[in-house]
């Protein structure tokens, strides 16, 4: 159904939002599981995306309405906020946490919120919200802080107040994200190149596999410390900080100081990938599709083997991609356990893979995926016309 947001707005709080602001979702393109590892990502923002719209109040209040959820709340402004547990507006509350701790003067809003990204697919809907209402309360209220600054601190509010060690690649994705670009960005020193993202006859498939996963509740965290048990014992020798400091070859050579085999594979996985990244720049910036497809094939077994966390669900849609000649490349997207695939599909036959692959893992998994095709979008900003979906 489509959505005259303005309207809707108007319905709830019986006068018109002020302002508007959007940021998209991402998906990462390769390089996974290795923000927090300090190494190279290459994620791209897509068309789907959270919109907030928003007027000031007189009441000294907050006012949050979703049309994605019936949970809403009202709450007065005060000196900081806590976590209640596991509801939507946690995320944007925790962005006014921070803006008030660091003594910005922020005042009574109604807000309202819709996204048409999929819930807990792996598309980073929370980094989404995260850097819509930093960017807003930054506009609004004159704060002062620089984009980056904004990815920083939305970051920080999903590892302290939500409680998540994400690293830091989806707030930046959603925040820096450039149409038709790839970022390709170095997770320690924020460093980033906007690669051309020429696809020609393909486009973006991502197939929500509708299984969802609950990040916080997930072996996230379990996975973000078995790689600092690696990094420990190759710093018996190494002088890294982080285990993306060295590639493949000197990897070889020092593997040995990791005596837990668990260990070893998830150590194994974070290196490699990170190289896969490198190729994969340099394939997608000369227009080797084949190349870059490969390389997508060999990220998912890597998630799937070494790292395990990919499911049947995220595999089923890999295995048929691999039996389509229409398909380049495919994988997992985002941190795994359910969530999203993304496919390389030829334009022409994006109907018969959408089809297919839907046939293929309803009958291997009980139930069907959905499957949309995704440009490649602009990161967060002000909405300066009406908006209809």
């Amino acid at each position: 159904m489509k959505k005259d947001l303005y309207g809707e707005y108007k319905k709830i709080f019986n006068k018109d939002a002020e302002n508007a602001y959007f940021s998209p979702g991402r998906v990462n393109l390769i390089g996974e599981h290795i923000d927090y590892n300090g190494g190279l990502v290459m994620p791209c923002a897509i068309t789907f995306g959270t919109y907030v719209f928003v007027s000031a109040n007189n009441d000294n209040v907050f006012r949050f309405r979703s049309l994605n959820f019936n949970d809403k709340l009202d709450i007065p402004v005060q000196d900081g906020y806590g976590k209640t547990g596991e509801i939507w507006f946690n995320y944007p509350l925790g962005i006014i946490d921070y803006f008030l701790a660091e003594h910005n003067k922020i005042t009574g809003l109604d807000l309202l919120y819709y996204g048409d990204i999929p819930i807990s697919s792996g598309l980073s809907s929370s980094a989404s919200i995260e850097v819509v209402t930093a960017y807003m309360l930054n506009d609004l209220f004159e704060c002062g802080y620089s984009k980056l600054e904004l990815v920083q601190l939305s970051k920080q509010v999903e590892n302290v107040f939500i409680g998540v060690n994400c690293g830091i690649m989806d707030q930046f994705a959603v925040a820096f994200g450039e149409k038709d670009k790839a970022l390709m960005l170095n997770c320690d020193t924020l460093e980033y190149k906007a690669v051309d993202s020429n696809l020609g006859e393909y486009v973006l498939a991502i197939i929500n596999t509708n299984k969802p996963r609950k990040l916080a509740e997930s072996k996230y965290n379990e996975r973000v410390s078995e790689c600092q048990a690696a990094l420990k014992a190759l710093q018996q020798e190494l002088d890294i900080q982080n285990l993306c400091d060295i590639d493949s070859a000197e990897f070889e050579k020092y593997k040995h100081l990791i005596t837990d085999e668990i260990v070893l594979k998830r150590a194994t996985h974070v290196i490699q990938e990170n190289d896969r990244v490198k190729l994969a720049a340099t394939a997608l910036a000369t227009g080797d599709l084949g190349e870059f497809g490969q390389l997508m094939f060999d990220s998912h077994n890597s998630l799937k083997n070494l790292y395990e966390v990919s499911g049947k669900e995220l595999d089923a849609v890999v295995e048929y991609s691999q039996t389509n000649p229409d398909v380049a490349g495919a994988r997992m997207t985002g941190a795994g356990f359910g969530g999203c695939a993304i496919a390389l599909v030829k334009e022409s036959g994006f109907d018969k893979f959408s089809n297919e692959v839907s046939e293929y893992y309803t009958s291997k998994i009980g139930y069907a995926p959905s499957v949309y095709s995704s440009l490649i979008g602009d990161g967060v900003g002000i909405l300066k016309q009406t908006v209809n979906l």
